[in-house]
């Protein structure tokens, strides 16, 4: 199963999203958040971001969703020790990009 993480710089946005996500895909993928940082302001975090991805992964691998600009910045500094076929960062946009991969994921 591949999983979704979903980075945002706000916890209530990520939240929504994987709500929705929660109640229009399938129970089985799992969706993980990095959102936020450690004290509670807006923000991402690479080390929040590197935590969710192995949170989310099952095997199959991981498609990672961005909020904004920073937000990519802190992914690909994540990601870049890993295995870029299996730990995906995804161009799209937040919301619509995360129905698309909830669906292809479920």
């Amino acid at each position: 199963m591949v999983g979704i993480v979903l980075v945002s710089h706000s916890p209530k946005l990520a939240a929504g999203l994987a709500d929705l996500l929660a109640q229009i895909g399938s129970p089985e993928v799992p969706i993980v958040l990095a959102a936020g940082t450690e004290d509670g302001r807006l923000g991402t975090s690479p080390d929040a971001v590197r935590a969710a991805v192995d949170g989310a992964d099952r095997g199959d691998g991981v498609v990672v969703l961005p909020d904004l600009g920073s937000a990519v910045l802190s992914v690909k500094v994540a990601l870049e020790e890993d295995d870029p076929g299996r730990r995906v960062l995804v161009d799209a946009p937040f919301v619509e990009g995360a129905v698309g991969a909830a669906g292809a994921a479920g």
